[in-house]
């Protein structure tokens, strides 16, 4: 969906008109949330790659995706790192307890559930909240104490890795180095994208800047899209996917879409393959 967000349409666009020249390499990160980690990847649904999928595809295809995209070239070697460093039994503070609601320390954590859910108002869309406001506290509480949203963070059925490190290799010997973190204060996805004598891009989801090797003149898309229909999901992507899959149908007509599937599973595949890279300690080839 990320193909569909209006920020990284207008950075396409800016690349296919060859403003910076040919691709030479890419540096991405994908920042996660401390409390988004701690919600999805730790206590939530995707906790377990065994029982759902590697945090590279849960969390990242979208990224991998981009990647393929913005370069329009096959991938044809990965390689990878990353493991669970922060989120263990071992890590537990001394004082602590398996659960928020019973914790003597909860106030000090940063990862405390009745903090998220209670008093930031996080990620309430998993929560079968009553129609009357005024027992939302009482009902999120409830649920705390016995479902795994109130889990200590170090006391979870867990294995996602918090931090992954990728490095991708595409015909033409363009190269890609991502980076996905599950420590951060801050989201988004931040991009440098560097070309051939032309120019480079720099951009994190908000804005990017052009900036012309030989004039040294710098260009800026920074256009204020908050007011599109479903900007909140990934900058526009999911309200603008699913409008062209709609026309797409109606027209029975396939130049609406920005993919094929056979080009967008290519993200699962590199995604794959990197955990392949990563679990057995080299690189594999596509």
């Amino acid at each position: 969906m990320l193909r569909y967000a209006p920020y990284f349409i207008a950075l396409k666009e800016v690349i296919d008109q060859g403003t910076i020249g040919d691709i030479v390499s890419i540096q991405h990160f994908e920042a996660v949330r401390h409390h988004h980690m701690a919600h999805s990847y730790v206590r939530g649904n995707w906790h377990n790659s065994k029982k759902t999928t590697p945090i590279i595809i849960a969390k990242s295809c979208h990224d991998l995706d981009l990647m393929r995209w913005i370069i329009n070239k096959n991938c044809k070697q990965v390689s990878a790192f990353g493991d669970l460093r922060y989120f263990k039994k071992e890590n537990a503070p001394q004082g602590s307890s398996t659960r928020c609601t019973t914790c003597s320390i909860e106030k000090e954590c940063p990862y405390s559930a009745i903090k998220i859910y209670t008093k930031d108002k996080q990620h309430l869309y998993v929560f079968d909240l009553p129609a009357d406001k005024s027992k939302h506290h009482d009902f999120i509480i409830k649920q705390l104490a016995t479902g795994n949203y109130g889990q200590c963070v170090f006391h979870c059925d867990n294995d996602q890795c918090d931090h992954y490190v990728m490095n991708m290799e595409f015909e033409g010997g363009t190269t890609v180095a991502f980076s996905m973190e599950g420590h951060t204060s801050y989201g988004g996805r931040h991009t440098r994208i560097m070309g051939t004598t032309k120019g480079d891009i720099v951009g994190d989801m908000n804005k990017f800047t052009v900036t012309d090797f030989l004039t040294k003149s710098i260009s800026v898309w920074d256009e204020d899209i908050t007011k599109l229909p479903g900007y909140s999901s990934h900058g526009g992507g999911d309200w603008g996917i699913l409008k062209d899959f709609v026309l797409a149908v109606n027209h029975q007509d396939a130049k609406y879409l920005s993919s094929t599937i056979d080009v967008s599973i290519e993200s699962h595949v590199m995604g794959f393959r990197a955990e392949e890279s990563r679990i057995k300690g080299k690189v594999v080839k596509i």
